[in-house]
């Protein structure tokens, strides 16, 4: 009787230990994506499902950590807080195309998201216009990328699921 006993209350400990042991595992990952964002785009473009003419082309692209200089140009405008932000462009390209991952303050994903909507400029380019705008976020990480549909969705998709 007490083999029984101690049995299941060994059981019922391993099940309590489990069950909090996973739990604060899930808490403490949530949904924030870790590392540097110039490796995170790396890793995105890595595993996206991009055409072949556009993966040709990366090798000519620019990644580079966001300035007081590049902020409107990139962003649309100055006024975006971000503790982090890194944007890859080509250097030389018929198309028009940006990516930009910021890391912001996780009580101010949605402000940072609804100021880019308002401010960003598909037409920013010289003669060529962007098809479509992005903006999504992970945890306190925002994608926010302009180029063609293709493109940009493949992007995001890589990103959710990085």
């Amino acid at each position: 009787m007490k083999t029984k006993f101690v049995w299941v209350a060994l059981l019922l400990v391993m099940t309590v230990f489990f069950c909090c042991a996973c739990g604060t595992q899930k808490k403490e990952g949530g949904d924030q994506l870790e590392g540097s964002l110039g490796d995170l785009i790396a890793g995105i473009y890595e595993k996206a499902d991009l055409s072949e003419d556009f993966r040709a082309g990366l090798d000519s692209f620019e990644t580079f950590e966001l300035t007081e200089e590049t902020e409107v140009s990139i962003l649309g405008t100055d006024e975006i807080v971000y503790t982090e932000a890194t944007a890859s462009i080509p250097m030389i390209s018929p198309n028009a195309f940006q990516l930009v991952l910021l890391r912001v303050e996780e009580e101010n994903v949605d402000t940072v998201k609804q100021q880019l909507k308002d401010h960003a400029d598909l037409n920013k380019w010289i003669c060529v216009s962007a098809e479509t705008m992005l903006i999504e976020s992970r945890g306190n990480v925002i994608f926010f990328a302009m180029g063609d549909n293709d493109t940009v969705y493949a992007l995001n998709s890589a990103f959710q699921k990085y």
